[in-house]
């Protein structure tokens, strides 16, 4: 995998261990099922929380490590944002890709664990009103990615990110007017309200709270299985939304106080 792998197993190996106790530690993450995930090429299909510090990509990340080792490599694919000058080396090592249908198929035919977030910033930007609804914004190329590779879908939902600080706004009116968002290349210019310094517009500069962080792990979804030969592409993604949201809402019946869990 040429093209995408700049992936360095010992970095990963070294990082894991104070990764681990972050997530497990600060965030109190629980991973749920992880032993549904199937051998061989997988797209992992998730929620994404947490404003612009999210913790879904550590936590599963360390929920793999910690049912297959590090034999089963895990990928990501991200923002460009990631990749701007010196950190995309960086981020390259720890299995962040570019988001693009190009590199999904690369690694999936490889035989790669992928995560995708379809919501992207639209999903990880939302309102605290919207913290446990999944919502991807229309978005549905995670399921022709899936068809086209052959690979099965994983759906994964998480509750407990969302409530690292108080998410008032993506900021959409803001960012047109905005020459940071111009920048970065996000229609968005998100207002949160946390500790210690209140109100934060667009950047991460408060502590994220210590949430607890709960991952339940869905059964992997065939596409062609269960929905035919010539699968309708939004067919399948209210079904996957659907049931991400069926699961969605268990947990946040077993939720009994924000923050707290």
């Amino acid at each position: 995998m040429t093209g995408v792998d700049g992936r360095a197993p010992e970095s990963v190996a070294k990082v894991m261990p104070l990764l681990r106790l972050a997530m497990k530690g600060y965030f109190r993450s629980e991973v749920r099922d992880m032993n549904r995930l199937p051998e061989g090429g997988v797209l992992i299909v998730s929620n994404h929380s947490g404003g612009l510090l999210p913790m879904d990509v550590p936590i599963i990340a360390v929920g793999i490590a910690d049912e297959f080792g590090h034999d089963r490599p895990l990928y990501c694919l991200s923002h460009d944002i990631l990749f701007i000058g010196p950190l995309g080396g960086i981020m390259r090592k720890y299995g962040m890709i570019r988001a693009t249908r190009e590199n999904a198929r690369e690694v999936l035919t490889s035989g790669g664990a992928t995560i995708v977030f379809p919501g992207g910033d639209y999903d990880c930007l939302r309102e605290q009103s919207k913290a446990n609804v999944i919502d991807f914004g229309g978005r549905t190329g995670y399921v022709r990615t899936a068809i086209e590779t052959g690979v099965p879908i994983l759906p994964v939902v998480s509750i407990g990110g969302h409530e690292d600080q108080f998410h008032l706004t993506r900021g959409e009116w803001i960012a047109r007017f905005s020459p940071v968002s111009r920048a970065l290349r996000m229609p968005y210019f998100p207002i949160s309200f946390g500790f210690p310094f209140g109100f934060t517009p667009a950047f991460p500069i408060n502590l994220p709270l210590p949430s607890k962080i709960t991952t339940q792990v869905l059964d992997p979804v065939d596409i062609i299985a269960e929905f035919g030969p010539d699968p309708d592409v939004a067919e399948v993604d209210v079904e996957i939304r659907s049931r991400m949201q069926d699961a969605l809402d268990v947990l946040a019946g077993q939720r009994r106080f924000p923050v707290l869990g």
